[in-house]
């Protein structure tokens, strides 16, 4: 990865920080107005307009979304997944347009000012391999499911260190299944190179996430969740070498 100037560097942090710290106080009372809502959707909107405001003023990073939304996701529940290159994939998502409550791993909530939002926006906590932390997330992702609202998931379940796809998770597609919702595969290219796994530095890159077709379970049940995850797997893999030989590197 080519490194950024260390000045623009400086201002991505400076960038993060600034938004982050508008947005709070707003989300902190929001959460307040709006609590015992099950889909968490107005705070849940606000933490997404901080991705997208950090994201449009960040002088690093360009991004875009590729394809149609579904015309009744507004209306109708999907369990949406994608492929994970980057800490820089949520900023990226963000710009999707429908509301969703991300699933995430619970450390991710214990951190400063962006573990904050993160709880006050509503995103549902995990630690990964305890029973009983995994059945409290599947719950809270039926409420918000029950009650209309999409839930996001990696189900990778951590960042690829390489352009390969790591093996995917059974667990968004058993959640598809019980809950009886369509899966949303969406592939992402280009965040690679803004924010590659264990770096601490910015690059300069134009990133994509691009909407494919849902994959319905109707009639499907437990003994289906591999078939689903495969057929989810291969869509993803499919669209991802168009994606990255337009988006998969560095900015001059």
């Amino acid at each position: 990865m080519k490194r950024a100037n260390p000045v623009l560097g400086l201002w991505a942090y400076v960038d993060f920080g600034l938004v982050i710290s508008t947005f709070l106080p707003i989300m902190a009372v929001s959460s307040l107005r709006h609590r015992g809502d099950p889909t968490q959707r107005v705070p849940g909107q606000w933490l997404r307009r901080i991705g997208r405001t950090a994201a449009r003023l960040s002088v690093l990073w360009k991004m875009e979304i590729e394809g149609e939304k579904p015309a009744d996701i507004d209306t109708k529940a999907y369990v949406v997944v994608a492929n994970h290159e980057s800490q820089a994939d949520p900023f990226l998502l963000s710009f999707l347009p429908w509301d969703m409550r991300w699933v995430a791993k619970e450390s991710l909530f214990k951190q400063p000012f962006s573990g904050w939002a993160m709880k006050l926006g509503g995103d549902i906590p995990l630690r990964r391999g305890e029973g009983e932390s995994v059945r409290e997330c599947l719950a809270e992702c039926q409420r918000a499911l029950d009650s209309g609202i999409s839930v996001m998931m990696f189900p990778e379940g951590t960042r690829s260190a390489t352009s390969e796809l790591l093996p995917f998770k059974d667990g968004a597609f058993d959640l598809a299944i019980r809950a009886g919702v369509p899966i949303l595969p969406i592939a992402i290219a280009g965040t690679r190179a803004m924010r590659p796994k264990h770096s601490r530095w910015f690059g300069k890159a134009h990133g994509c996430a691009k909407i494919l077709a849902p994959i319905p379970t109707t009639g499907m049940t437990a003994a289906d969740v591999p078939r689903l995850r495969d057929a989810t797997r291969d869509a993803i893999s499919a669209a991802l070498p168009d994606l990255r030989s337009r988006y998969d590197h560095d900015e001059d």
